[in-house]
């Protein structure tokens, strides 16, 4: 097993050690907040705890939305089902077994994995148990649905295919891992017939859904300097598909524009991140390893603005919401930025450590905080 560190703790580890050692203890702290003029005020529409935690490492147990519910798993094993207009629980389920990774949803099912390599499928409408499948080691990223498998990626460098109705495996692709890496892994995504997905050693891999055939296969990432912390590139955040490109953006590496179908490289930007991006029809919005938000034009990956006022502040992947940017940090703070420039349009708090990416559907959006706590929160124009 290749050793493995927690993301967070390795990035600003990595990025410390690549730091001028003449840098002070007061540079390398997370940016205080400035005052904002907020175009909007954000309001709270519903908070729900998915149950009590013990666990003070928050591992990827993001939130997942499928139609009008919304489904939540904590680090204890309780998978929670509420309502989306209004955050009324449908139903609570306790799992015997600590889970690592999740949630997934679609085809009638939610999906969470176990610390032990285990994923378990539950039914949308109960919670009633469907099956479990054994993979080849822990999985911290969320299953994906697609059609009738389920996409699993594994901290052991497999991108696995199971059947959506028995957890049976179908096929299996992998790639190598790197001896020391960060603690997380790319989500795959679907894009048309392929399913691609980041891996550590900085590669980006689609394989056909039918059969996991490779399809094509670029190196995003690309391992510079002697230390093995300068040589970290993993890529640990999904690609964003947006019509017939696909983006992705690797640790101390850099963000790309590929053919979905060939993943003949556009353009490509040097830039480190194990957050993610997300894109749009002009832009490219890219939450980077110190904390900053850039966004890059879509045609050229030439720069168009940065915003440093979230530095270090451990920011999520951005996601968008009609002209405006999210982002959230780990004082459990929502940002909203302005599209065209950068600038702060409105800020409004959770109540505690926001780690996963928020989720946007319509006017809402769906945070989960690292205790366990899912909120939806609606901009409300002045």
């Amino acid at each position: 097993m290749s050793r493995r560190i927690l993301a967070v703790a390795a990035a600003a580890f990595a990025l410390a050690a690549l730091t001028d050692c003449s840098s002070t203890k007061k540079e390398e702290r997370p940016v205080p907040l400035t005052k904002i003029h907020p175009q909007f005020v954000p309001k709270r529409m519903w908070s729900k705890t998915v149950g009590e935690t013990q666990f003070k490492l928050q591992l990827a147990l993001a939130p997942a939305i499928d139609g009008n519910r919304v489904f939540g798993a904590n680090a204890e094993g309780q998978v929670m089902a509420v309502e989306l207009a209004n955050g009324h629980r449908i139903w609570r389920h306790k799992l015997k077994t600590p889970l690592s990774g999740g949630t997934g949803a679609g085809g009638g099912m939610v999906l969470v994995n176990t610390t032990g390599g285990v994923v378990i499928a539950l039914s949308q409408s109960d919670g009633a148990e469907r099956w479990r499948a054994q993979v080849s080691s822990e999985v911290l990223a969320a299953p994906v649905v697609a059609g009738d498998l389920v996409l699993v990626r594994t901290v052991d460098g497999k991108l696995s295919a199971l059947e959506s109705a028995t957890g049976k495996q179908r096929w299996v692709a992998d790639q190598q891992v790197p001896r020391l890496t960060l603690r997380g892994t790319s989500r795959p995504v679907v894009a048309g017939e392929l399913a691609i997905s980041g891996f550590d050693n900085g590669r980006l891999m689609a394989v056909t859904l039918a059969a996991g055939n490779p399809a094509w296969d670029v190196a995003v990432g690309q391992p510079r300097g002697s230390s093995e912390l300068q040589r970290l590139i993993d890529i640990d955040s999904p690609p964003a598909i947006d019509g017939d490109d696909v983006f992705a953006v690797a640790f101390q590496g850099r963000a790309v524009r590929l053919a979905h179908d060939t993943g003949l490289e556009i353009w490509s930007h040097e830039i480190s991140s194990y957050r993610g991006l997300a894109a749009n029809s002009v832009g490219v919005y890219v939450s980077t390893a110190e904390g900053e938000v850039i966004k890059l034009d879509r045609a050229s990956g030439a720069e168009r603005w940065r915003q440093k006022g979230l530095l270090r502040r451990s920011i999520t992947a951005p996601v968008l919401q009609g002209d405006a940017l999210i982002v959230a940090d780990y004082e459990g703070y929502i940002h909203w930025l302005s599209l065209d420039d950068g600038s702060f349009l409105a800020r409004a708090r959770g109540r505690s450590r926001i780690t996963d990416t928020p989720l946007v559907v319509g006017d809402l959006v769906v945070i989960q905080t690292d205790k366990g706590t899912i909120e939806a929160w609606r901009a409300k124009k002045r």
